[in-house]
């Protein structure tokens, strides 16, 4: 049995987003130009894209980001894709730069901070799976992000790639739902709950195959 887990406040979620934030920022600092320049797990976007995406997350606020996708046409591609433009840098070092200065900003687009920790948790594996970075999250900020994507759909449609199952982790207290099983790492079911197929192969039980088949095509 795991013990209780207290109460997170939202200083918890952010102290856990700038810790998360600078782990990812140290694994950045190892590479070359040419990993840089390899696939992530978001398709179509290789790792200076996600990194470039992650600071234009933590420097657009609520107005910003809303006249944002007003002018894009509440196209979230476009919309991304301009943002994403503004914060890479002429060079790997300079996109690396600008992500470090904002390590510990609190700035977001709604005050929905799970959904924040979320956004470095799994892009943070974008990166480093591929790559073969075995830096993890910690479990702590995983299971606050586990909690947030089984109870709501938001930037992923996690709540519904997990709809009717039963979710246990096999590392730590996260448990949901009710129905065919899904059991494994909180990270491994995090990342299958943001749509990341790479990990299906990290989970057991008859929920697997459902999942499998709510996959979007490009994950």
């Amino acid at each position: 049995m795991h013990a209780a887990v207290a109460s997170t406040t939202r200083d918890d979620l952010w102290a856990m987003i700038h810790a998360e934030r600078a782990a990812l920022a140290g694994d950045l600092a190892t590479l070359d130009d040419a990993a840089w320049r390899a696939p992530s797990l978001c398709a179509g976007w290789d790792v200076e894209d996600v990194v470039a995406h992650l600071t234009a997350g933590a420097s657009i606020g609520r107005w910003a980001w809303l006249r944002s996708i007003v002018a894009a046409r509440f196209d979230a591609d476009r919309h991304n894709a301009r943002r994403l433009a503004e914060r890479r840098g002429a060079t790997p070092a300079e996109t690396l730069a600008r992500f470090r200065a904002v390590v510990d900003s609190r700035v977001a687009p709604t005050g929905d901070t799970a959904a924040w920790l979320g956004e470095v948790v799994v892009h943070g594996q974008d990166v480093r799976t591929p790559l073969g970075i075995a830096t993890t999250p910690s479990l702590e900020a995983m299971t606050e992000v586990a909690r947030f994507f089984a109870g709501r759909d938001f930037a992923v449609n996690s709540r519904s790639m997990v709809a009717g199952l039963r979710l246990e982790a096999t590392d730590g207290p996260f448990a949901h739902g009710a129905g065919p099983m899904l059991r494994g790492s909180t990270l491994a079911l995090t990342m299958v709950m943001a749509g990341r197929s790479r990990f299906l192969g990290e989970v057991t039980g008859d929920g697997v195959a459902i999942v499998r088949a709510r996959m979007p095509v490009s994950h």
